[in-house]
């Protein structure tokens, strides 16, 4: 089947901007402190934290906090939510699950069988 020129280059463009945006999330999660934080924010869950409580678990001051976060914000690992004078965090599942997508789109060269290992490790257990 031979595809339109212009879905041809969206499709390029896609993979070209999921590349790109993993590359965001990668280099935003090399850093100890936001590693931290996404790990902190998925076990708090639906709940998230407040950006103040985030920084006392973790001992960080509010300035160096207030960074991280909005660099994790930006990768699109974390979102936020206003409420009154504070923001509360969460981890943004979404951002995470097509992270997590993007490495194993072409996992085990189609045999899924290979791939169980590393999906059930990465599943929660009930």
């Amino acid at each position: 089947m031979i595809l339109p020129i212009d879905l041809v280059s969206y499709i390029k463009y896609s993979r070209y901007m999921e590349t790109k945006h993993s590359i965001l999330a990668f280099s935003a999660l090399s850093q100890e402190t936001r590693l931290e934080v996404l790990r902190l924010l998925i076990k708090a869950g639906t709940k998230g934290m407040h950006a103040g409580e985030i920084g006392e678990a973790l001992a960080v001051r509010q300035n160096t906090m207030s960074t991280n976060l909005n660099i994790l914000l930006r990768a699109g690992l974390v979102c936020n939510e206003r409420e009154g004078r504070s923001i509360r965090y969460f981890a943004d599942f979404d951002g995470i699950r097509g992270l997590l997508a993007f490495l194993m789109e072409d996992c085990c060269g189609g045999k899924p069988e290979l791939c169980e290992p590393v999906l059930d490790a990465i599943v929660c257990d009930s």
